[in-house]
C-alpha cells in the first residue's frame, strides 16, 4: 500500500516530505476512517534523558501525520485519489499536545488520527501517540486548507 506521503510528490515539508530526503520521512495509511503511522525514533531525537524521545519531535510527527490526514480527507471527499488533479494542501491552524508519558526512544511509536470535523477549509483531526500499547501523548491539530498559489 503506498503511503499518503509519497502520492505527494512535490512536498517538501522536513516531517511528512517525500521530496525531503534529509526529512523524517513519516508515512501514514488510511485503516478504515482511521489513519495510521508508525515511525521509529532515532538517537539524535532523543530528550535530557537519552532514554526518551524529544517532545518536539512528537509534536513534528503528530502535526504532519494530522495534516497529511487533513488533506487525504480532502481527496477523499471530493472523489480523488491522492495527488489526482489538483493538488490540495493544508497547513497548520492549531497544534494541542498533551505530554501523558515519556515516550521511550528505543521502540517504534505508533500514531492514530481521526477526522473529528470537516468543513470547507478547516478540519479538526484528533490524533494519538502509543508507545506499544502505552498511550503517550494525545492531541488535536487543526488543518486549514491554502491555495495552491501557497506554495509559489
Amino acid at each position: 500500500m503506498t503511503a499518503i506521503q509519497d502520492l505527494m510528490a512535490t512536498n517538501h515539508c522536513y516531517g511528512c516530505g517525500a521530496a525531503n530526503k534529509d526529512g523524517m520521512q513519516i508515512k501514514s495509511h488510511w485503516h478504515g476512517d482511521e489513519c495510521v503511522c508508525t515511525y521509529m525514533p532515532h538517537p539524535e531525537q532523543c530528550a535530557g534523558p537519552l532514554h526518551y524521545l524529544y517532545g518536539g519531535t512528537i509534536a513534528s510527527l503528530i502535526d504532519c501525520h494530522s495534516v497529511g490526514t487533513a488533506v487525504a480527507n480532502y481527496y477523499r471527499l471530493e472523489g480523488r485519489e491522492i495527488g489526482e488533479g489538483e493538488e490540495i494542501w493544508c497547513v497548520t491552524g492549531q497544534l494541542n499536545v498533551n505530554y501523558l508519558e515519556p515516550t521511550p526512544i528505543d521502540k517504534e511509536v505508533t500514531l492514530r488520527a481521526v477526522v473529528e470535523e470537516c468543513g470547507e477549509r478547516k478540519t479538526i483531526v484528533k490524533c494519538r501517540l502509543y508507545s506499544g500499547d502505552t498511550l503517550t501523548t494525545a492531541a488535536k491539530v487543526i488543518a486549514v486548507r491554502v491555495p495552491n498559489s501557497w506554495k509559489e
